[in-house]
């Protein structure tokens, strides 16, 4: 029996229905067999009866026995395979992509070591000889690995067992006598080290890892922000649109009423006049007759006592002054166009103000850089203040030092994101202001324009505002800013000048294309023999306004 288990294979012995060894074995009419309880069960549940495997039906439930004979070999092959499995317990087919026994026979074992002697691999059963016999013993064994005979020399057929670091190459002992004077070293030596690298390798990895999660995270983030920016924005248009038209709509609404109104007035008054008109006539045209008859008539004592009271037309009124009155629409429009603007203008001050709370979120702290100042500028010790003086000082000529313009660059540069700082100008009859390049040229008289790397705003004589455009653009401002914002958008490309006390925009440049680092731009301009002495002044931003 144990020899007739051998020659079987466990498909053999399994239940179609539960797929497991058979169990109280029984045979069909049709001569399948199944475990008794699965085709039991089967049967209760499929009428009518019919084998799971031909699908031969039976009109009577068979009487079921069990097959000793399967139920014999079942046990034997059970009892064979628990063994083997005992036995083999810690071996396993080997899986594509594993190593497998070099020494088995048809199916391949999972190699447990591989030896750089014999350059094989071995199962655990093959793998006992070096376990047990002392020569083999001293073989190197190793975790099984692939291309054994890539770990031999090939020009002296020896295992690699030595590093020459000089040349960076696996040699082996006979190759010594090529590498003189060369620093070589074990294999395992050289291994610890490059090890030691791999784990500060994985360690740069696993931080590098680390640091593009948060990015994700980073990312995510700004996404979310920009959904929230971007459904304010919407809520904002929405409303500020729906104001606008119920404006349009209400004002319409009224012109429309009022002219109507005036309309009724004049048809109304005009209707009295012709009213009025119509009973004079039908008074005028009796007195006509009355007088048409009496001067033809014969009787002349009634024509004298008659002509006193027909002699004169009847009394009625004097229509030479009476006019209708048109009635004026004169500016009705305009008017109710004004009210839409007026409305405009309440929405445009709420979401300019809006937005310079917004800016001010990403203020930054900035102070002036003192190696980029010209040597007629004055800066104050914290780096907040600087005026232009008579008096040029004997400064080094530093690189970066303006030299024909009185300028001065912040220490602080940007190259992505957003950033806004305010400079106080209260008092000055003029100044520059913006963002600069990194590149721009600082020795020579200055053309500020983006093309020149500015993005600036002006004053001159004390009322006249500019955008340096190039050409310039001028600028006409319901009132002078006492304090100035500056807020950048690198990515979206947007400078912006603000009123700050009045929250109300200055001028933009929009669309433009930065590449380089952009750095806070000042510029005082000259003294003016004291008319312009006031410094410009970095102010603290205060967010909640």
């Amino acid at each position: 029996m144990s020899a007739a288990s051998c020659l079987l294979s466990e498909d053999q012995f399994l239940c179609s229905i539960c797929l497991d060894v058979f169990t109280d074995p029984v045979s069909t009419p049709c001569g399948h067999n199944f475990c008794k309880n699965c085709i039991t069960q089967h049967w209760h549940v499929n009428v009518p009866c019919y084998c799971p495997m031909c699908k031969k039906v039976f009109n009577q439930r068979p009487e079921l026995q069990v097959n000793t004979f399967i139920s014999e070999m079942a046990a034997q092959f059970r009892k064979s395979a628990q063994k083997e499995a005992s036995s083999r317990s810690d071996q396993r087919c080997a899986k594509p992509g594993e190593v497998p026994c070099h020494v088995c026979t048809g199916t391949k074992l999972k190699a447990l070591k591989s030896c750089l002697v014999c350059l094989a691999s071995y199962c655990e059963t093959h793998l006992e000889p070096h376990r047990r016999i002392t020569v083999l013993k001293t073989h190197q064994l190793i975790d099984p690995v692939e291309n054994l005979e890539g770990r031999m020399c090939k020009k002296h057929n020896k295992p690699l067992e030595l590093f020459c670091k000089t040349d960076q190459l696996c040699v082996c002992l006979l190759c010594t006598s090529d590498h003189k004077s060369h620093d070589i070293v074990p294999l395992k030596e050289e291994y610890e080290g490059k090890k030691a690298e791999l784990g500060k390798t994985e360690a740069e990895i696993q931080q590098m890892i680390r640091e593009r999660h948060v990015k994700i995270q980073e990312i995510r983030r700004l996404v979310e922000l920009s959904k929230e920016a971007a459904d304010r924005e919407m809520a904002d248009s929405v409303r500020v649109f729906t104001a606008l038209m119920q404006s349009v709509e209400r004002g319409q609404a009224e012109l429309v009423h009022m002219i109507g109104e005036k309309q009724k007035t004049t048809e109304k008054q005009a209707e009295g006049f012709i009213k009025e008109l119509a009973q004079e006539i039908t008074e005028l045209k009796k007195r006509s007759t009355e007088v048409e008859q009496l001067s033809h008539t014969e009787d002349h004592l009634h024509l004298l006592q008659s002509f006193p009271s027909l002699n004169t037309a009847p009394h009625t009124k004097n229509w030479t002054e009476v006019r209708v009155h048109r009635s004026s629409y004169e500016g009705s429009v305009r008017r109710a166009a004004a009210q839409v603007e007026e409305t405009l203008s309440t929405e445009m001050k709420r979401l300019l103000k809006a937005e310079l709370k917004r800016a001010k979120q990403y203020a930054v702290n900035v102070t002036l850089d003192s190696d980029t100042a010209n040597s007629y500028l004055v800066l104050s010790d914290d780096g907040k203040r600087v005026n232009c003086s008579d008096v040029e000082k004997n400064l080094p000529d530093n690189p970066e030092k303006f030299f024909a313009c009185p300028c001065v660059l912040g220490k602080q540069h940007f190259s992505s994101g957003r950033f806004y700082y305010e400079v106080q100008v209260e008092g000055k009859t003029k100044w520059d202001l913006g963002v600069a390049r990194g590149s721009i040229n600082r020795k020579e008289e200055i053309t500020e324009s983006p093309l020149n790397g500015y993005w600036t705003l002006w004053l001159r004589d004390e009322k006249v505002y500019s955008a340096a455009t190039g050409p310039d653009v001028p600028l006409s401002l319901k009132s002078k800013p006492r304090k100035v914002g500056v807020f950048v958008d690198y990515e979206e490309g947007l400078v912006s000048f603000y009123d700050v006390d009045d929250a109300a925009l200055i001028y933009s440049y929009t669309g433009c294309s930065f590449t380089e680092n952009l750095y806070p731009f000042f510029c005082p301009c000259l003294d003016d023999d004291g008319k312009n002495s006031t410094p410009l002044i970095i102010s603290p931003v205060n967010r909640t306004d």
